[in-house]
């Protein structure tokens, strides 16, 4: 029999290098690969790039992290340790309101983060952090972890893809250098043509009569309908299984 693998040592578990000399540190890594990625995207993040940002050496970055693949887990958690989370009120719907805005803050300020926290678990202490808080935000609508976790499993995924539409919205300004409102202008020819045309009934009404929302007025709308629908379920006597 071949000999048995190993599974490789998380980050998180090994001790940190800390140099003599502190021209160089993890942290410091973190910070300009965030900055590389906010900016310009995952694909412009290679260790080749950051190590020109950093003034320094390839090789000298593996002294630190030990690649891509590791530095995207440290950029992560460092993401999720920005804000300080304001203390909680026992008060169920505005505990997971306010982690789910959290969220979305983070989420909007880097534009490259919903596209790894749906794939890479998040392990660091920030993420875990975060993680207990809002689970401890679920507790006060129910005392059985599992639904807890479900319920904050089910936010975290609605914020996720409610965040995605605007930074699909930010990149596409950023790519084509023309804001939305430019880009309706652009259009409007063509949508008053379709609504003149008696074609789509619904679509025109909706463009001539609909109240124009903002993405976080209609982020709080879907918040509202989900919590809604969790107390109902639960007032119903049909928590799930």
């Amino acid at each position: 029999m071949g000999e048995e693998k190993t599974a490789p040592e998380l980050v998180w578990s090994r001790e940190r290098r800390e140099p003599r000399r502190q021209a160089l540190n993890v942290e410091r890594i973190v910070t300009v690969s965030i900055g590389i990625a906010d900016t310009e995207g995952l694909d412009a993040l290679t260790m080749r790039r950051v190590a020109t940002d950093l003034d320094s050496g390839t090789t000298s970055l593996y002294r630190y992290v030990a690649g891509r693949d590791e530095l995207l887990d440290l950029m992560i958690d460092a993401t999720q340790g920005e804000d300080v989370p304001a203390p909680l009120s026992g008060d169920w719907r505005a505990d997971v309101k306010e982690v789910a805005r959290r969220q979305r803050a983070v989420l909007l300020r880097h534009p490259w983060l919903g596209s790894v926290m749906v794939t890479r678990p998040a392990l660091g202490p920030n993420s875990l952090r975060q993680m207990d808080i809002a689970i401890a935000a679920a507790g006060g609508l129910t005392s059985d972890i599992t639904l807890a976790a479900d319920v904050i499993s089910l936010v975290s995924d609605y914020v996720l893809g409610a965040v995605s539409r605007e930074v699909a919205e930010q990149e596409t300004r950023r790519r084509t250098g023309m804001t939305e409102e430019q880009w309706r202008a652009s259009v409007a020819p063509y949508i008053r043509e379709v609504v003149e045309s008696g074609a789509y009934p619904r679509f025109a009404r909706w463009v001539v009569e609909a109240e124009d929302r903002t993405f976080e007025e209609r982020f709080e709308f879907g918040l509202d309908c989900i919590f809604d629908g969790i107390a109902r379920r639960l007032r119903d006597g049909d928590p799930g299984s």
